[in-house]
């Protein structure tokens, strides 16, 4: 591949991880008016696994080693289900503004957990995460968070957990521990869905009775544009950047987020969550453009 291919390729997957991305909290949002959360993320991301993997394979792809099946697992666990598994179940009693405000924190996590990998964390980065933490602070303190400890504390371990995930990926992808290309997403998406439908059947949830056509549209959006699309892009940055660069996303997914939320669901942001976000991101921004080797 070219330098000019892969630039391409590169800037048009983090356009899919920027309005996409951005898009699905209002997705899930409409997705669990008629779906339990554990069951709409479930078939979510079982059914996209499927159709992907089984289009790889009749491509030519080979079947993952019993090896990368367990690393593939391990991700889809971290990423499909203690990530997004736990912002929906949480965006039950937030918006999904504040869902998408709240694991912006990603990359603030990822270099704390990239240091578990031989990553330096440097004065600039310090900086940034601490400027990130007085952010989550004001967050928790004055915004609509505020008395809500549960939830915050569950949307900051969604964002910890899919930190964890995209650092151990890469790193696993270097010691050809996980499925290469797009099976890898395949992978982490069929096993992150099997793993929540049979949490949704301990939970004792049901199909439900009536469906409506919004949350129709939600889970088609969610399996294609969100699942094959968009998550299949990040793993694809994931492998070729470093991972707080493929986090970048998260400049980008509260605003796309507030604004499909405002503009379609009437969700309304206070000016404390404004000036949270505004924080957040600056702590984001000093981490990302810290000068350092690449990550693991």
């Amino acid at each position: 591949m070219t330098a000019k291919n892969k630039t391409i390729y590169i800037a048009l997957a983090l356009f899919c991880t920027y309005f996409i991305w951005g898009s699905t909290y209002l997705a899930l949002r409409f997705g669990i008016e008629s779906f339990p959360p554990f069951l709409l993320v479930g078939v979510r991301f079982a059914v996209a696994g499927v159709i992907l993997y089984a289009v790889l394979r009749c491509l030519g792809a080979p079947n993952p080693t019993q090896k990368q099946w367990l690393g593939a697992g391990a991700v889809g666990i971290l990423l499909p289900v203690l990530g997004n598994g736990t912002v929906t179940y949480v965006q039950q009693t937030v918006s999904s503004s504040l869902a998408a405000l709240a694991i912006s924190t990603a990359p603030i996590w990822m270099a704390i957990f990239s240091s578990l990998y031989g990553h330096k964390i440097s004065t600039r980065e310090w900086l940034g995460i601490a400027v990130g933490f007085v952010g989550i602070a004001l967050l928790n303190l004055g915004g609509s968070l505020h008395g809500d400890f549960m939830s915050a504390f569950l949307l900051i371990f969604a964002a910890a957990s899919w930190s964890l995930g995209s650092v151990l990926g890469k790193h696993l992808s270097k010691q050809q521990a996980m499925p290469q290309g797009l099976m890898g997403a395949a992978c982490q998406m069929l096993v992150g869905g099997l793993v929540m439908l049979i949490a949704s059947a301990l939970h004792g949830d049901a199909w439900p009775a009536q469906i409506s056509a919004k949350s129709w549209g939600a889970l088609v959006f969610l399996v294609v544009l969100g699942s094959i699309v968009a998550y299949s892009a990040y793993m694809y940055l994931l492998k070729t950047v470093r991972p707080l660069v493929a986090s970048s996303n998260t400049f980008v997914n509260p605003i796309v987020a507030f604004a499909a939320g405002s503009w379609f669901a009437g969700e309304t942001v206070t000016m404390i969550e404004y000036a949270a976000l505004a924080v957040i991101l600056v702590g984001v921004f000093l981490v990302l453009t810290a000068e350092n080797e690449e990550i693991i």
